[in-house]
C-alpha cells in the first residue's frame, strides 16, 4: 500500500457539541449508534438535537451533522 493511501482510506470525522462538550464521530453516524457509544444504550434519556426535541423512533433514522449540537436529559429519581 502506498505511503499516504491509508489517509485517503481513513474514515471522516465529524465535531459536534454533546452537553456543551466537543466530541467527535465518524461521519454518517446515526443518533442511536452514538448513543450507544457515549454510554446511553438502552437507558431512559431525552434527546434535543439543536435545540429541538428528536423523538426515540427517529434515532436509528436521524444521521448525525457535522456542527449538531446534542442535548441529552437523563431522569433523576427521588422525591
Amino acid at each position: 500500500m502506498k505511503e499516504g493511501t491509508q489517509e485517503k482510506h481513513a474514515m471522516h470525522e465529524i465535531t459536534l457539541s454533546l452537553n456543551g462538550e466537543a466530541a467527535r464521530l465518524p461521519a454518517g453516524t446515526a443518533l442511536d449508534q452514538a448513543l450507544e457509544r457515549w454510554g446511553y444504550g438502552g437507558r431512559r434519556v431525552a434527546v434535543a438535537i439543536n435545540d429541538t426535541f428528536a423523538p426515540r423512533s427517529s434515532w436509528v433514522e436521524r444521521t448525525l451533522d457535522d456542527g449538531d449540537r446534542i442535548d441529552i436529559v437523563a431522569p433523576v429519581g427521588g422525591g
